[in-house]
């Protein structure tokens, strides 16, 4: 059985930052990456469907420490994998990287105060380590299966059925009648990119999503980073993107004035865009659909691509018929209809014994578990690019880690004492996320157990946030007591 000082769990965006920012701050301690999948890139090496590409722009997705140096604010799934792949090899944070790896369980043993993780091997075999501290970069999505609903007829129909997170590789596009079933991210990215392929595309929507039309290259930032570097076009992004949030939070109505005026740039037709471009729900209360160089609609515009409002009544051999009676052909149907959600890829995590369900605790900052030890997870944030959160996240274990090394404590458990009822962690009514309620960790009513949408408050909090507030620590076993562990609150007495 390997013992490590800290095992991260995931390849992706998280992992890489968390590696990086551990080797730079604790060059001493040991640890290793494992990761399910045989590549580096965890989302962007999972997701293949045509056009997948990023929905934040590319200088606040990249790392900080490793600016993206490509011309495109907007970029494609393959770019953005060999982006990740580089910057783990630029820092040798590819040879820890242990692939065909899948986390089932983790479980804290207080008399040892180490987590020992079991693993499913590339073999099918069964491999164990052990860790101080465990670090779930994972995400939180379900990569074994989407989200698909009841679609009633679905049996009856005899073309073929795809859901975007399982693509296949050779799947006919060209000539081809596409209906594809969805109005978010995914199906807007789908839409132009199939079209573009040759085929006849319908997307088909059950209520409109908020689409914003943006440039696919950003010329400002250009000539902001030849002249004054990649940091202030970072911050410049940051800035603009968390000013929106706040104006389409604070003051919904003009927010909807702002969407409403770039979709009249794109859509001459005000029936368009009140039928299948006004959505019922206020701006932000679900991601917007970012749209480069409004690909959708030109699709549109040239003819090759519609859009329907409408539901689904049924289904016949070779068509999609609607509740208005109407029949839409097709041979192909791709159910861009969610993602399902998990806790650190669906492992088992208990204390002493007791499993711990992640819905059933609290985010400390954002990372920790309430009543967890050693453990944090990375959730990025849903109002701009996962990369933001995931390096704070990583910077405030390290400091933790530091504070630790620093008062000789082996262990830190987040202890939450206020009402037991918790707000949800994520502040959107998508659908994956509503679904998702049960599943994952709540926030509090205030600071340290709120997770802010907020990334320049996040920043100094990560930076000058007491890491001793609602926290316990554990100091390290006496060699001369084995089993005398003191559990010490920062003020130094022991917990009631």
């Amino acid at each position: 059985m390997e013992h490590l000082d800290v095992l991260i769990v995931g390849a992706g965006i998280s992992g890489i930052d968390a590696a990086y920012r551990l080797q730079t701050e604790h060059p001493q301690r040991t640890y290793a990456i494992l990761e399910a999948r045989d590549g580096i890139g965890g989302t962007w090496d999972l997701f293949r469907f045509p056009g997948i590409r990023s929905d934040s722009d590319m200088f606040t997705l990249g790392f900080p420490f490793r600016p993206w140096a490509g011309s495109t604010a907007i970029a494609e799934g393959a770019s953005i994998r060999r982006y990740l792949q580089d910057t783990a090899a630029e820092f040798g944070i590819d040879r820890r990287m242990r692939f065909g790896r899948r986390v089932t369980a983790a479980s804290w043993s207080s008399p040892e105060q180490r987590w020992e993780v079991q693993v499913t091997g590339p073999d099918g075999g069964t491999e164990r380590y052990t860790c101080d501290f465990l670090f779930l970069c994972s995400g939180y999505y379900r990569y074994d299966q989407g989200y698909c609903p009841d679609l009633p007829g679905i049996d009856g129909y005899r073309g073929e059925v795809v859901h975007p997170q399982h693509w296949p590789e050779h799947l006919e596009h060209a000539g081809k009648r596409i209906v594809v079933i969805g109005s978010g991210a995914t199906a807007v990215t789908l839409v132009p990119a199939l079209a573009q392929r040759g085929a006849e595309v319908t997307m088909l929507q059950r209520s409109p999503s908020y689409v914003i039309a943006l440039p696919g290259t950003d010329r400002l930032a250009q000539r902001l980073t030849s002249r004054l570097g990649h940091r202030i076009v970072r911050w410049k992004n940051i800035l603009v993107t968390s000013a929106f949030y706040q104006l389409a939070r604070r003051a919904p109505a003009v927010a909807k004035r702002v969407l409403r005026a770039g979709l009249e740039r794109q859509i001459p037709e005000r029936e368009v865009i009140d039928r299948d471009f006004t959505p019922r729900y206020q701006p932000w209360d679900q991601r917007l659909c970012v749209v480069p160089d409004g690909d959708l609609f030109e699709a549109m515009r040239s003819g090759r691509a519609h859009v329907v409002t409408d539901t689904i009544a049924g289904f016949t051999a070779g068509a999609v018929r609607l509740a208005s009676g109407r029949e839409l052909p097709a041979d192909v149907v791709v159910t861009a209809t969610g993602l399902q959600l998990q806790v650190g890829g669906g492992m088992r995590i208990d204390v002493d014994g007791t499993e711990i369900d992640p819905g059933r605790t609290v985010a400390y900052r954002g990372c920790l578990l309430s009543g967890v030890p050693n453990l944090a997870l990375c959730i990025g944030y849903v109002n701009a690019s996962w990369t933001l959160r995931a390096d704070l996240t990583a910077r405030y274990v390290c400091r933790l880690l530091a504070h630790m090394d620093a008062h000789g404590y082996r262990c830190a458990t987040p202890e939450h004492d206020g009402p037991a009822t918790a707000r949800p962690l994520l502040a959107l009514n998508s659908g994956y996320v509503r679904r998702a309620a049960d599943v994952l960790p709540k926030q509090g009513s205030a600071d340290p157990w709120v997770l802010r949408q907020n990334y320049p408050l996040d920043l100094l909090a990560t930076r000058f946030g007491d890491v001793t507030r609602d926290m316990v620590f554990t100091a390290r076993p006496m060699r001369r007591s084995p089993v005398a562990v003191d559990s010490l609150r920062p003020d130094g007495h022991r917990p009631s």
